[in-house]
């Protein structure tokens, strides 16, 4: 039998193994990051090649890749919940790798987004399956330490994306001005040379060993012994017509309500298409609110302490949306610094990548590693600790965004475009960790799937169309990043929600999960 004094060293350090294994999946995260941020440094290109908007190029990156990230987060999340989550992130990272390659092929708009799409699912394995990993390798009190490492990848992918993609660009179009083999340009080809590499990846992925799950926390996890049929039963929460049906088993007024959700969301999609010219983003919008309002409410039938510790938990609900409006302003930099930089002072792609992409990824790996640390640091002294670090990514970029995108100084533009990086990636590893302390050990790949809601549908799938948008219509690119600040006060606001809710919704998951129906058992 176990000993106490034994018990606490497992909780108290991880061993070299998780170490190895974490990274691993920094290195996966790294490629997630360059396959989904190379658009940035091809964006003029394509625009030239394809003849778009940069309302589309902010679709591109930001809305067609997002809604179906975010929705195919959640069933993946379940999925990651009961499955072998080494397996599944292997699949999807095999999935997106390829979506990438195809991008390469494309030739118009559509074929574009149907790539971009493909991307997006593939993507939603990463961090559903990542944190849960991270949580059973990891005990609590080097957690935000350890998600901020995982996290690096993210913004050391960023950076990379833009200088990979920047030599790529400049050296096969010099060698191929007129089209390399099968008709290629220098965009095209970026796209399957980033792609291509991850399918290797997805083997070594393989190896790694499975957790066990819940171990650390000492609660028993019971195996799933249908972990498909349930991610199954959970894409047809999310996919219509299958959301109507659901809602009718429930019963006539959930029927109603989803009737109702899906009429206001398919109005509000053709009003804003027609005021704005942009159907495809606010169709993409549209399904993805009313396919999150279904598969809510499915769980708060099929899983109520779920439900109880996610959805109905203020503290966590604050958190996922104060994450989001960081991340409005966080992916509205990192798409469109390089774009307006290239526009503006005349950068080519090379200098683009040196002077934007490898700052970026040092920001960025700077930002969040540091913000995971002092999220760490303030949690042992505060309850709400974590939730200050948070703060930190809402307010800094305010002036940065402000000097960076009305200087005629390069440099000073430069310089923000750095402190952005750091200041807007600092909140990550902090705001994860919270939110997976509010949960029980089977709750937590659902719980990250909800939790980057906030950052696709807020975030991603806003803040770079917005600052397109904009940019079309007042034909400033700097004034549509600028006004994009506009959404940090209902951050801070969201914030304050989770703040104030915080403590007590940590020291009560147990009981609150139990009064909700979970049973909760010692390991």
């Amino acid at each position: 039998m176990q000993g106490e004094g034994d018990a606490a060293g497992l909780e108290d350090r991880a061993p070299a193994y998780s170490w190895y294994a974490l990274g691993v999946l920094s290195v996966v995260y790294l490629l997630n990051f360059i396959d989904r941020q190379i658009l940035s440094i091809l964006a003029n290109d394509i625009k030239a090649d394809l003849s778009l908007t940069d309302a589309q190029l902010g679709f591109l990156y930001g809305t067609a890749f997002a809604i179906f990230y975010a929705l195919f987060g959640i069933p993946l999340g379940r999925l990651a919940d009961s499955w072998n989550r080494t397996r599944l992130l292997a699949a999807g990272l095999a999935l997106w790798s390829l979506m990438t390659a195809l991008s390469g092929f494309a030739r118009n708009f559509g074929a574009l987004a149907g790539a971009r799409v493909g991307v997006g699912v593939g993507e939603a394995t990463a961090s559903p399956c990542a944190y849960s990993l991270i949580s059973d390798w990891f005990p609590e009190r080097q957690r935000a330490t350890a998600i901020g490492i995982y996290s690096a990848g993210l913004f050391l992918g960023s950076g990379l994306s833009l200088l990979i993609g920047g030599l790529i660009v400049e050296n096969w179009n010099a060698a191929w001005p007129n089209g390399g083999p099968g008709g290629l340009v220098g965009w095209q080809a970026a796209f399957l040379a980033v792609g291509l590499p991850g399918l290797l990846l997805a083997l070594w992925v393989l190896s790694l060993r499975e957790p066990v799950r819940g171990g650390r926390e000492g609660i028993a996890s019971p195996a799933d012994p249908h972990p498909w049929r349930g991610f199954f039963g959970q894409v047809s929460l999310i996919v219509p017509p299958f959301t109507v049906m659901g809602a009718a088993r429930r019963g006539a007024r959930p029927l109603a309500a989803n009737l109702a959700v899906a009429a206001v969301a398919a109005a509000l999609a053709w009003m804003l298409a027609e005021l704005t010219g942009n159907p495809a983003q606010f169709a993409f919008i549209a399904i993805g609110a009313y396919a999150v309002f279904s598969w809510a409410s499915a769980l708060r039938s099929s899983d109520p302490a779920t439900f109880a510790l996610t959805w109905r938990s203020p503290a966590f609900v604050g958190l996922v949306l104060a994450y989001g409006f960081v991340s409005f302003t966080g992916y509205t930099v990192t798409y469109w610094a390089s774009p307006y930089a290239e526009r503006v002072f005349g950068f080519d792609k090379v200098e683009l990548g040196w002077l934007i992409g490898a700052p970026a990824a040092l920001g960025g790996f700077l930002g969040v590693i540091g913000g995971g640390w002092l999220a760490d640091r303030l949690h042992r002294r505060f309850a709400i600790g974590r939730l200050l670090v948070v703060a930190i990514g809402l307010l800094v970029p305010v002036p940065l965004v402000v000097i960076g995108y009305s200087t005629a100084n390069p440099a000073v533009f430069l310089v923000c475009a750095f402190l952005l990086q750091m200041a807007t990636s600092s909140a990550l590893g902090a705001s994860a960790a919270a939110t997976q302390a509010l949960v029980l050990p089977r709750m937590r790949g659902t719980a990250t799937a909800i939790f980057f809601l906030g950052a696709t549908l807020i975030g991603l799938s806003f803040g770079p169309f917005t600052a397109g948008f904009i940019s079309e219509a007042t034909g400033s690119l700097a004034t549509g990043v600028i006004a994009n600040l506009a959404m940090v006060p209902l951050g801070l606001v969201a914030l304050w929600m989770a703040i104030r809710a915080y403590p007590a919704a940590v020291a009560a998951r147990l009981e609150r999960a139990a009064r909700a129906g979970e049973r909760v058992t010692s390991a």
